[in-house]
């Protein structure tokens, strides 16, 4: 397929760089269970006094490990899970703390998913959780195979459509990647796993938005290694009551750089500060919105069908201002639209498709 080009890259040549990238990929995964293993047999015979000694190296390696990749989808997955969540989970695990501290320890086929993937094991018995109408997973596959089409025209709609629909694209995708991340974690670890998202376009604050529905793995890890640190030393100065909101800021800031990190992994553009900015300014809006519960009156806020869209709203028009265009800018849909050409550039050197599916709705 070299007549078929994607900025002047033909598909032949983006296979072969694909099949470079899977081997860094097999490479960098067999390093991170490799430091695991590391860290779960540290974690047993090391004292805790020692403890950071032996793990933290390994928490900082993490952080650079995933620049060893370059694509969207696996590079871009692999620095979440492992330079953002990972390398936390480590952090708290070196000072005795987190998910993956545990009397007795954890076997290392629990360890393992747990430290890498955005998975938590359930403390609900399964029956006694709440069963809320849910968007099924036929409705998310149609909803995306429309998208693509959209995708198609997109010359001809409105960049700003454009932009809802990856609204839309991205919540559909990262809640059925993590549901397919914890399916496979759950078969191997043989436990019940907590969903990731709980239905965020029913959230009716931005507080209930971060911190109880949104890619719930994230609030769960920054929560005891940024908030309640900052907490307690805000709190001498600011009095308890006010201390929450120093340590809201903080962790939104952490949240923003790591971000940024996970957005150079897409296109090692040189960072904007956009992103950062997206998340510092929701930082400043949620510490705002903190302050105005504490001083307002219940029976003065608004009602939750008002307050919910006027969050939504936010979330999705900052997302257009500030979260969208460092994705635009490194390339992000070309760059995933010629990854899937690649990979299906692979298949068909297999003979496992046919040469009629290699398409690509950007082009």
């Amino acid at each position: 397929m070299k007549g078929n080009k994607l900025n002047g890259i033909t598909t032949t040549q983006s296979r072969e760089r694909m099949e470079g990238e899977i081997k860094n990929f097999i490479l960098v995964w067999t390093t991170v269970v490799g430091c695991l293993w590391y860290c779960h047999s540290v974690g047993k015979v090391v004292p805790s006094s020692l403890r950071r000694l032996s793990i933290l190296p390994i928490s900082c390696l993490f952080l650079i490990l995933p620049l060893k990749l370059t694509s969207i989808h696996l590079g871009g997955v692999t620095s979440f899970f492992i330079a953002w969540l990972a390398s936390f989970k480590l952090i708290l695990f070196a000072s005795a703390a987190g998910p993956l501290h545990s009397h007795p320890p954890l076997p290392l086929s629990r360890f393992i998913p747990l430290a890498c993937f955005p998975i938590k094991i359930q403390t609900t018995p399964h029956d006694q959780q709440s069963h809320k109408p849910r968007i099924n997973l036929a409705t998310k596959i149609t909803t995306l195979a429309l998208l693509i089409r959209v995708y198609g025209n997109k010359d001809h709609l409105h960049p700003k459509f454009i932009w809802f629909c990856y609204c839309i694209h991205i919540y559909f995708m990262l809640e059925m990647l993590l549901a397919l991340v914890g399916a496979v974690a759950k078969a191997f670890s043989r436990v019940e796993l907590e969903p990731q998202f709980n239905e965020p376009y029913l959230a009716t604050s931005l507080q209930d938005f971060w911190g109880r529905r949104w890619n719930l793995m994230v609030p769960k890890i920054l929560h005891p290694t940024v908030f309640q640190p900052v907490r307690r030393a805000s709190a001498p100065l600011t009095g308890r009551r006010w201390a929450a909101i120093p340590a809201v800021f903080s962790t939104f800031l952490v949240s923003g750089l790591m971000h940024e990190l996970v957005v150079y992994n897409f296109g090692r553009v040189r960072p904007t500060g956009e992103m950062l900015g997206f998340f510092v300014l929701h930082g400043l809006s949620l510490s705002a919105e903190i302050v105005v519960k504490k001083m307002l009156p219940e029976k003065f806020r608004l009602p939750g069908v008002v307050s919910g869209m006027l969050t939504l709203g936010y979330v999705i028009s900052t997302s257009f201002w500030l979260f969208f265009p460092p994705f635009i800018a490194a390339g992000a849909d070309l760059k995933g639209c010629t990854e899937s050409l690649a990979f299906l550039e692979f298949l068909k050197t297999r003979r496992l498709i046919s040469p009629a599916h290699l398409s690509c709705p950007f082009l």
